[in-house]
């Protein structure tokens, strides 16, 4: 879940410095000074080891802020607070590990424009003792610029001059893996004794926490941002509805939480509308959300109605987290009459806008939301009629309580917001309610909820029906038995038929082949007969041609790759290149499969093939 700290309990840290107070005894018999120059390892008139028992005092003390830092950065700064002059550490890199070579992540107490800004990057092969211990996860410590020099003579030099005389280099170990390097370096000789080794070692188990941390939020940020692309903008509605929706995250640093809306296109020429709520707004609810978002889409692409779509993912939820539920709303419209079909699984209820302006929130029954108590998944459908200018809002409650309102206030705002405005600029009536929701406060971030709940946003028009062109609805039914191969010739010619004053002939060819490969499909690969039916509807050059067929066979078909000389598996693979859409769902008894093209000018054709 995102937010998660991992970090060991307090009486981890307390034991070891326990360890390192206990060590400091052993190794402080007497104050004296480190190197020839007259530094000593305590403050002047202090008792022997003294210095060194309030150092310890003060990292216990300041350890757990450490290891909770925001940022590597904070902690580097933090961690240069905790040494005492008796241990004069004054700079610090920390190197991460990945694609066979070490890369700069932060530092601390170098100067500007150091090997972090300038793209640092070295492979784990030099002689470079970071990349020593990338390779054997065994800590290096260099007491003087002779030892340096000594044990690593191809890369000393890069430390040289640069006024530090002694190293630390410590594994930054992840799940028992070393996924960093911890550089701490020293203005004096350090005899680095073990009660110092020790002190380093803690240190390093601190910064260890803060880069695993780091590493989880870059990659959270990555999911979040890759599932707020896919809740794009709805595309064009149907003919007859306009859609407008809004997506706003939550305040606590991801771009995506456990709100979601879809818009799908149904195999019957209707529209599906879906707004939803996931429990939680960490990562783990992003997750959640992303797979129930794409259950109910291949719910209702099988042709489900909204109280089934509901309940099998209410069942789907409860199979990946008991602990979680969903609230969600599930709309099927039908453009040509306005008809709403609505389902509502514990979630707000929608909001009527008239063509005044008049708004009214809008009753609808329900049932419990989803994953909540398996095995009483029970949601009625209501059927509401959306009239001509008539906007439906669908909203989940981060709209109605975000600046610290309740119910009641905050739907009284919404209703202010929504009512004023032209009904035919539905994306101003959008921007309008999300600007009074979101209006920051003073410092505030504008586009980001306040109070940490995601806002999803989704208005539905009925548009007013123009007078028409001419209107096609031509319907064609016909069924071929296993012994009728003879059928399949008549059937194509009875669709050419329908097709006859088609725009394009290249599309009536392309609408026989397809209807052709289904059938044949049934006929080679079931025991049963196909049915097929074919509707044309819309307007005289631009209608829409809907092709099903039926057989009572179990077995779902799949897609195949056949070789070149392959003489079948061609059949999906044709319906994915050439239909606009197309889809098999299950029936009651047996499976339908289907395809859908739009008609086009020979112009339309023309343009396509430039693109």
């Amino acid at each position: 879940m995102g937010g998660e700290r991992h970090e060991p309990p307090p009486d981890e840290f307390e034991a070891e410095l326990d360890q390192i107070a206990e060590l400091n005894r052993l190794d402080t018999p007497s104050p004296a000074p480190r190197d020839g120059r007259g530094s000593r390892t305590a403050d002047e008139g202090v008792p022997p080891g003294e210095a060194v028992r309030r150092r310890d005092s003060l990292l216990l003390s300041a350890g757990h802020t450490v290891a909770e830092s925001d940022s590597l950065d904070e902690a580097l700064r933090l961690v240069a607070g905790l040494y005492a002059p008796d241990f004069p550490m004054d700079a610090q890199y920390v190197f991460d590990i990945g694609d066979g070579s070490l890369t700069a992540l932060a530092q601390y107490g170098f100067r500007p424009g150091s090997v972090v800004d300038e793209g640092f990057r070295m492979p784990l092969t030099t002689g470079y003792p970071a990349a020593e211990v990338a390779r054997t996860g065994r800590a290096v410590f260099l007491a003087s610029t002779q030892e340096y020099r000594a044990a690593f003579p191809a890369t000393w030099h890069m430390s040289a001059r640069k006024g530090r005389n002694a190293w630390a280099f410590l594994p930054l170990v992840t799940a028992g893996r070393v996924v960093g390097v911890w550089l701490a370096a020293f203005r004096s000789p350090v005899a680095f004794t073990k009660s110092e080794r020790v002190l380093l070692t803690v240190t390093g188990r601190m910064i260890g926490q803060v880069l695993e941390r780091a590493r989880a939020g870059k990659a959270e940020l990555a999911l979040s941002r890759g599932l707020r692309q896919s809740m794009r903008a709805a595309g064009p509605a149907l003919t007859g509805l306009s859609v407008a929706t809004r997506y706003v995250p939550t305040g606590g640093g991801l771009m995506v939480g456990g709100d979601w809306y879809d818009s799908i296109d149904l195999p019957n020429g209707r529209l599906a509308l879906v707004i939803g709520d996931v429990q939680g707004h960490d990562v783990h609810a992003a997750g959640l959300m992303a797979q129930l978002r794409t259950a109910v889409h291949a719910y209702a692409a099988e042709g489900h109605g909204p109280d089934a779509v509901l309940a099998r993912a209410s069942r789907f939820l409860t199979t990946l987290d008991e602990d979680r539920f969903a609230t969600c709303l599930y709309i099927e419209a039908d453009p040509s009459t306005g008809n709403l079909h609505i389902a509502r699984a514990g979630h707000p209820h929608p909001v009527l806008r008239m063509p005044d302006g008049t708004c009214l929130l809008k009753h609808i029954s329900g049932g419990l939301p989803l994953g909540l108590m398996p095995g009483e998944e029970d949601y009625p459908v209501d059927i509401v009629r959306l009239h001509d200018d008539e906007v439906l809002m669908l909203c989940t409650d981060g709209l109605i309580e975000n600046g610290g309102h309740d119910m009641y206030s905050g739907w009284v705002r919404v209703r202010d917001a929504f009512s004023p405005g032209p009904v035919e600029d539905l994306e101003g009536m959008a921007d309008r309610l999300m600007s009074a929701v979101l209006s920051p406060e003073p410092g505030a971030r504008e586009g980001v909820a306040r109070d940490g709940d995601d806002i999803a946003l989704l208005l539905l028009r009925r548009d007013s029906v123009k007078p028409r062109a001419e209107v096609s609805q031509r319907r064609l039914v016909l069924t071929i038995g296993q012994d009728q191969g003879e059928g399949l010739a008549e059937a194509r010619a009875e669709l050419k038929a329908l097709l006859h004053d088609w725009a394009r002939p290249d599309q009536v060819d392309t609408a026989v082949l397809l209807a052709t490969e289904l059938l044949g499909n049934v006929l080679v690969h079931t025991d049963q007969d196909g049915s097929l039916t074919a509707y044309v509807t819309g307007e005289t050059g631009r209608r829409r041609l809907l092709v099903e067929v039926m057989d009572r066979g179990d077995e779902l078909p799949h897609q195949r790759t056949p070789v070149e000389l392959a003489s079948s598996g061609r059949g999906l693979l044709l319906l994915d290149i050439l239909a606009d859409q197309w889809g098999v769902r299950p029936e009651p008894e047996g499976k339908t499969a289907w395809f859908a093209l739009t008609e086009a000018s020979p112009g339309d054709a023309g343009e396509g093939a430039a693109v």
